[in-house]
């Protein structure tokens, strides 16, 4: 890859670029929809239940990261499918891997909401 050095038309077409695959992963990719819809019931949560700053700070960042480790999963699949298209054990395996992160992230996200909504629920009762 060739560097022609900083310009701010490259930055502005990297956004450009960036914006293009949150688009892509939010219309194209089946599990990002569960992910958002799930991101926007704890939003909806959250403002009902009145989360703190700090709270929100990490709702925001789990969220995030759920999302982000989505999209590097899709790309990594995406282009493990184009390299081999044909069945192979290795694909399978960094495919395997790359799934197995976005639900590590899933689950943290989901003990991280336990612990912001739980007491907060269990003081409604």
């Amino acid at each position: 890859m060739k560097n022609d050095g900083f310009t701010f038309r490259k930055r502005l077409r990297s956004f450009r670029y960036a914006f293009n695959g949150i688009r892509l992963l939010i219309t194209k990719e089946h599990n990002a929809w569960i992910h958002c819809f799930a991101a926007v019931c704890v939003v909806i949560a959250g403002v009902l239940l009145g989360l703190s700053r700090m709270e929100w700070v990490a709702v925001v960042i789990v969220i995030g990261a759920v999302l982000a480790a989505e999209a590097v999963n899709s790309a990594l699949e995406a282009i493990a499918d184009f390299v081999s298209p044909e069945y192979s054990e290795a694909i399978k395996r960094t495919k395997d891997l790359a799934a197995g992160a976005v639900l590590l992230m899933a689950i943290a996200a989901a003990i991280v909401g336990g612990i912001i909504f739980f007491p907060k629920l269990i003081a409604l009762c």
